[in-house]
């Protein structure tokens, strides 16, 4: 199995498709596809903040579809399918300027739009286990004792982390660094905290490279085991990023 984990895009279209490029991929038939026969595997949070998360939407669930890719949710991608069901959501944090892009939108796209991410969401797994190549790809990371639920717990570890319920002085959630104590065999890939560089620790590699703060979008390749980045076209904000004390 050859395939390509692409951390979190957050509307970042054109670096999504440089990145598609300089993995390989050619658009063959309106869609991306590579030579090799490798597939795609998004670690969720497509949508948000950047500034072409419609077409993103519609990029990854075309590839999908086709099964040219694999799709999990991350915490925004839960935030804009509640948005979408009609339930009262705070538009903010990101999701104001996918709401702002979809009412730009015809009443027929607004449709074709919310039905394509609806369907996208609801045929997504929580996580993805490869047991075949002993690797699991999930939003946020899980722990070894939670690998193979699917409950509340699991849910709301895998979209949003080992989060305290406490805020910072910026309004920005307390997680624990979950990583630093994970000491289980399985390889566990995910995004959600930004990092300059991806961060490998106790098997486990952190892939959000924060494309959509200025740093870069960031793919890993397995069997490979590389890493590949495009730099990204967006306004640098330095205090996104988490920084560890230890050297990665």
């Amino acid at each position: 199995m050859k395939i390509d984990i692409i951390g979190d895009i957050h509307g970042c279209l054109e670096e999504l498709e440089a990145l598609l490029y300089k993995l390989g991929y050619r658009k063959k038939n309106g869609t991306y596809q590579h030579a090799d026969n490798r597939l795609i595997a998004f670690v969720g949070d497509i949508t948000d903040r950047g500034p072409d998360s419609i077409k993103v939407i519609e990029l990854v669930y075309q590839l999908v579809k086709e099964k040219l890719a694999y799709y999990i949710p991350g915490n925004h991608c839960n935030k804009l399918y509640r948005f979408f069901l009609g339930n009262k959501v705070m538009e903010k944090h990101g999701l104001e300027t996918t709401t702002a892009e979809f009412r730009s939108l015809s009443a027929e796209k607004q449709h074709n739009i919310k039905i394509k991410f609806m369907e996208l969401y609801e045929n997504a797994p929580l996580y993805l286990h490869f047991k075949n190549i002993n690797v699991i790809i999930a939003h946020a990371g899980i722990p070894e004792h939670l690998i193979g639920k699917e409950d509340k717990q699991t849910k709301t570890f895998v979209l949003y982390g080992d989060i305290t319920g406490e805020f910072d002085q910026k309004g920005k959630p307390i997680r624990r660094d979950w990583a630093k104590h994970y000491h289980g065999d399985i390889w566990i890939v995910y995004g959600h905290t930004p990092v300059l560089e991806p961060r490998i620790i106790n098997h486990t590699i952190n892939i959000d490279t924060g494309c959509v703060f200025g740093n870069k979008l960031t793919a890993y390749q397995f069997p490979e085991d590389e890493f590949v980045s495009i730099p990204s076209k967006q306004p640098f904000i330095s205090d996104k990023f988490t920084h560890f004390g230890e050297s990665t």
